[in-house]
């Protein structure tokens, strides 16, 4: 027996022979009461600080381990100092975010390869130890003879070592923000590593110049300049990607900070021609490219913050996807 149709079928099967268009127009939501969709991290600035000084640990033990093949002493004991300090500042940062100590250390009791923050704590555990073995051998003669033998024999070990890790070092954290629900960090995924890598570069690059002599400095001029022409052409191609989650990178203090950090690597980059013969020059470049880098960072970190407390950032994508699955 065959059912009679429903008032709602007739009214479908009649659209279909007519073209009629439906007289209820699409639901266009945004969220209750203009509410926040998403909780905005609850991180402060101890996480930009963290990613800041992560980027200008990693790069600067490649220079370090570059200078000592090549046979830059002032170059060497730049990038092994500044691999050390920068990553211990990078782990304080982290630990003082956490809270304790200890929730760092209890992320060291296993490894899961899909969480980037486990990965990076064990990224860091490895880095840390090696940066710190090669910076001490710039201080041998401080320690006891047979304490100074072993240092000199394991020094440029350590620092090749620290230079094997280093791109993760400089990069793991784009994956680290990444991976969260936050609209305009998510969206960022595809470039938002090569945006780090070359930010890391342009700042240890920087050091490099500021505390080498000109004759000794010219791998952190063109580590500088290759890491200018990567985070800029990253960035660019990164803000055209987004979609809408890229307003937050041009409104407020973002966008405040990201002219400024766009402004300050070309004119950092510019300088490094003049460095080629004035110390001063380079010092001065060198201080404007390490200014650079963070803003880029900071700009980052708040224009995720920033997405995540307005709704149309987490729905606009979300329609636009489930969009692109109808067709």
């Amino acid at each position: 027996m065959t059912r009679p149709a429903t008032p709602a079928a007739r009214h479908t099967r009649r659209k279909g022979r007519r073209g009629e268009q439906p007289m209820v127009p699409d639901a266009e939501f945004t969220s209750y009461y203009d509410r926040p969709i998403l909780k905005a991290s609850p991180w402060t600035a101890d996480i930009p600080a963290y990613l800041f000084a992560g980027g200008l640990a990693g790069g600067s033990a490649l220079l370090g381990a570059g200078a000592d093949l090549t046979d830059r002493p002032a170059l060497r004991r730049a990038g092994r100092f500044g691999a050390l300090g920068a990553i211990t500042a990078s782990m304080y940062f982290l630990i003082h975010d956490l809270g304790r100590p200890s929730r760092f250390v209890n992320m060291l009791r296993v490894a899961k390869p899909t969480s980037p923050m486990s990965i990076g704590t064990w990224i860091l555990s490895a880095f840390g130890p090696m940066a710190g073995i090669a910076a001490a051998g710039e201080l041998k003669w401080l320690l006891p003879k047979p304490l100074r033998r072993l240092v000199g024999v394991t020094e440029r070990p350590a620092g090749l070592a620290a230079a094997v890790v280093a791109p993760a070092v400089m990069s793991y954290t784009a994956a680290l923000i990444a991976d969260t629900a936050t609209p305009s960090w998510h969206e960022a995924y595809r470039e938002l590593p090569f945006v780090f890598v070359g930010s890391a570069c342009v700042a240890s690059g920087g050091l490099g110049m500021l505390a080498s002599p000109v004759d000794q400095a010219g791998p952190a001029r063109r580590m500088a300049l290759a890491g200018a022409a990567l985070e800029l052409a990253a960035e660019h191609q990164m803000e055209q990607s987004m979609g809408i989650t890229s307003e937050p990178l041009h409104q407020g203090k973002p966008g405040m900070l990201l002219r400024a950090s766009k402004a300050l690597t070309i004119g950092g980059a510019a300088g490094t021609l003049l460095a080629r013969r004035s110390r001063i020059a380079g010092m001065v470049s060198g201080a404007t490219l390490l200014s650079a880098s963070a803003c880029t960072r900071f700009a980052i970190f708040h224009a995720g913050q920033e997405s995540a407390r307005d709704p149309k950032y987490t729905v606009v994508p979300q329609r636009e996807r489930l969009a692109q699955r109808a067709r």
